[in-house]
């Protein structure tokens, strides 16, 4: 069984992963898979030089993610082409992956599952929420950035009611110990999904 999770910018769906890593479940982060293969596959660097010119590669001969990231951020079809380099790799990772994994179901964690309209692919999925102002105060510290600009970022993604309305489970992360109780619940009845 695949469940999907996902959630806006400082929700905490990588927290919540953790939760249910912890719980003995597998997990696959699209993003850090995504980095991965950004820096190791000779054939995507190729691609990368082609869509961006020589100097998206830094000094030791690694995508440069800062430049990639100016680039992108405003400019949407730039942002397409890329998303199309990486996310049928990770895809076809993502295939071989889950047929090495041996718990009673795993979970696919990825940021834009139903801006992408992948909800389908996906037995189950779950949305982790939280107030704006507690997703900005994370986002700000994490990433050491103004609270300016994680707004814009923000303008960029679904609402969270949008998504809420498509997905399976609602995990509203605003308090640990709570959210680790709301884990736990959702573990034990996926575990009865998996067995009915």
């Amino acid at each position: 069984m695949i469940v999907g999770l996902t959630g806006g910018i400082g929700s905490g769906k990588t927290t919540v992963a953790k939760m249910f890593e912890e719980l003995g479940i597998a997990i696959f982060v699209a993003d850090t898979e995504a980095k991965k293969l950004m820096e190791n596959s000779a054939e995507i660097h190729q691609e990368l030089i082609k869509l961006f010119g020589e100097e998206v590669m830094d000094k030791n001969d690694l995508p440069n993610r800062k430049f990639i990231a100016g680039k992108v951020f405003k400019d949407k079809d730039l942002l397409e082409k890329l998303n199309q380099i990486i996310h049928p790799r990770v895809a076809d990772y993502f295939q071989t992956w889950k047929t090495e994994q041996n718990t009673p179901y795993i979970i696919y964690e990825a940021a834009i599952i139903f801006e992408k309209n992948l909800q389908d692919r996906f037995d189950y999925t779950i949305i982790v929420t939280a107030p704006k102002e507690e997703k900005l105060q994370r986002v700000v510290q994490r990433d050491q950035t103004s609270k300016e600009e994680v707004v814009e970022r923000m303008k960029n993604q679904w609402s969270d009611n949008k998504k809420i309305e498509l997905a399976d489970f609602q995990i509203e992360n605003k308090d640990l110990e709570h959210t680790k109780k709301i884990v736990l619940q959702l573990h034990k009845h996926l575990l009865s999904l998996v067995n009915a």
